[in-house]
């Protein structure tokens, strides 16, 4: 994330806060951020410089004014007029550690071989909070390479159940043994 990004994202971030809408903002600025990964051409418009910025600022104007907050349009509106709209994921980012930190939220992510079961997220879930004392928001990745059991990321920390993480600390054991 570039300082760009978290000066801007932490300017909204601290706006929306202060007028009570961190909730609202934060829910539409992921929806404009999957709208962005959807349509990468749509935001390389938006970015283009040889468009008028008037033109690229109606753009945003017409898919975004009615259906978002205010705040973040004019935001949108800000980044595109300063040539800055590629700046948006970080700006998001920024805005999400910040909503995180002020309302003790921890982002985990889960890797498994197979999707978890709806049951298996929420046990999950609620073990993770037990441990960090903090909400937690659980991100589902599945990987192969995997096998069998979970690798969790919470806060920095890893916490590896998987069969191959077992099978490389005896591997380890036998080579300490051995030698």
């Amino acid at each position: 994330m570039t300082r760009t990004a978290r000066l801007y994202g932490g300017s909204l971030y601290d706006l929306a806060a202060e007028e009570k809408l961190s909730d609202v903002i934060l829910e539409e600025m992921e929806e404009v951020r999957k709208i962005f990964r959807e349509t990468p051409e749509y935001l390389h418009l938006l970015g283009e410089p040889s468009i008028p910025k008037k033109e690229r600022t109606e753009l945003i104007e017409k898919a975004f004014g009615t259906q978002a907050e205010r705040y973040l349009v004019n935001f949108l509106k800000l980044l595109c007029d300063k040539n800055l709209i590629h700046e948006f994921a970080g700006c998001c980012e920024e805005f999400t550690r910040r909503y995180y930190a002020d309302n003790n939220i921890a982002e985990a992510s889960v890797t498994s071989a197979v999707p978890l079961t709806d049951r298996q997220m929420e046990l999950l879930t609620a073990k993770l909070e037990k441990m960090s004392g903090k909400k937690v928001k659980l991100v589902q990745k599945t990987d192969a390479s995997v096998l069998a059991g979970l690798r969790v990321e919470l806060e920095g920390k890893q916490l590896d159940g998987t069969v191959q993480s077992r099978l490389d600390g005896i591997s380890r054991k036998l080579n300490e043994i051995i030698v």
